[in-house]
């Protein structure tokens, strides 16, 4: 039997129980390949799919997930919105601003975002990474579609790791991950409701006063061997970082990027 239970979820969700289906699964291949294959078939927007166990997790540059059923909660979201992909710029910083703000709600503290879709968390003396968002866009008849991918620890996973990793327990009590999961989508419920209203530029605000890299100086490695060196400035309205280097101004759209701490500056 999966460890979510829908029927424990409904009273948890409040207001939003009739905007999410959410379908709970022992294993699947990948929540996001599962909704994507439902999509397909005609899913409304508001099906979820959460998993104890992914056989073929997967994040964003093609990473694993690794994720042990009770150390993690993963779970991926089906959303439409009306126009072209271009209207979703600034998705997936929005995403992870409502992941914070949930946990924040649940009474959680010491939280960061990293540019573009990492939440961390600021343990044993530095920030790790405490979940992550891989957004997976197409148009269709119905406007442009968005599957959400979700991952967050519950512990920090002892395996596959490529960077320093943290879990909620290393931040205080951990909730019922039925709470977390209720929490979490009423979050991305209300965030989302405003994207598609206002886009990413009135949710901006809120992300730079969460940002963990905010002034510090940072190398930016772009596929194809590209690198940039500067101060963290900040993001723009549609979602881009923005630098200040050696060079001059420079403006990062979201893509195949690793950010990473020039020495001296946080490492996550």
């Amino acid at each position: 039997m999966p460890l979510i239970d829908p029927a424990r979820l409904a009273p948890l969700l409040g207001p939003w129980a009739g905007r999410f289906d959410v379908d709970a699964l022992a294993e699947c291949d990948s929540t996001s390949s599962e909704v994507l294959r439902r999509a397909e078939a005609g899913a409304p927007a508001g099906l979820v799919v959460v998993a104890d166990r992914q056989t073929a997790g997967r994040g964003r540059r093609g990473r694993v997930w690794h994720a042990e059923p009770e150390d993690a909660l993963t779970f991926s979201l089906l959303w439409r919105i009306e126009g072209p992909p271009a209207r979703l710029a600034g998705l997936s910083l929005a995403v992870g601003l409502a992941l914070v703000q949930a946990l924040e709600h649940l009474g959680f503290r010491a939280l960061g975002l990293k540019w573009p879709n990492d939440v961390l968390g600021l343990c044993c003396g530095g920030w790790a990474k405490l979940a992550g968002v891989l957004v997976e866009l197409s148009s269709g008849p119905r406007g442009t579609q968005a599957v959400i991918g979700v991952g967050i620890n519950l512990r920090a996973p002892q395996v596959g790791l490529d960077q320093a990793a943290a879990g909620l327990a290393d931040l205080g009590p951990v909730p019922d991950r039925h709470e977390v999961l209720a929490a979490l989508l009423a979050s991305l419920g209300e965030v989302l409701a405003q994207f598609a209203r206002q886009g990413f530029a009135l949710l901006r605000p809120a992300w730079e006063a969460r940002h963990a890299w905010a002034g510090q100086s940072v190398r930016v490695i772009i596929d194809a061997g590209k690198e940039l060196t500067g101060s963290c400035v900040g993001v723009d309205v549609d979602g881009s970082l923005l630098l200040s280097g050696p060079e001059g101004p420079q403006r990062v759209v979201a893509g195949d990027v690793s950010l990473r701490a020039v020495s001296g500056g946080p490492s996550a």
